[in-house]
């Protein structure tokens, strides 16, 4: 089962790498049974200077820039507060936010780069540096 979990993470990432953002959100959606947050280029006013954020009253989830829709870390990290808000109220936290992503990128290194076709070297420093083969 550990093994299934930890597969199931990896291709998430994977799939927000090879630019399927929207299908890794609907696949996260269905798994954790709740619906599809939305997905937007550009960010509210409030959180202009962030590179990504959560926004409950629309369900959307907002980055920066079209970089960020293949960032990891951004998009898990923000579907973590889409997942734990509950009537419009927020029931998590930015260092379970944190752990959420970094536990699926840690999972998609444990398999071997070439079984998943990208290479990717991930920083604890949240900077995700990744590339193509």
């Amino acid at each position: 089962m550990v093994h299934n979990d930890h597969l199931f993470k990896a291709n998430i990432v994977q799939l927000i790498l090879m630019k399927e953002t929207d299908e890794a959100l609907k696949a996260l959606s269905q798994h954790y049974g709740i619906g599809v947050p939305h997905l937007r280029v550009g960010m509210p006013k409030r959180s202009a200077k962030k590179v990504g954020c959560y926004v409950s009253e629309t369900k959307t989830i907002h980055v920066m820039n079209w970089e960020k829709i293949e960032d990891p870390f951004v998009i898990l990290h923000e579907f973590y507060h889409h997942l734990r808000t509950q009537n419009r109220k927020h029931r998590g936290t930015e260092k379970h936010a944190n752990r959420f992503a970094e536990e699926f990128i840690e999972a998609f290194q444990t398999f071997d780069k070439h079984y998943f076709n990208v290479s990717c070297k991930y920083k604890n420093s949240n900077d995700n540096m990744c590339s193509k083969p």
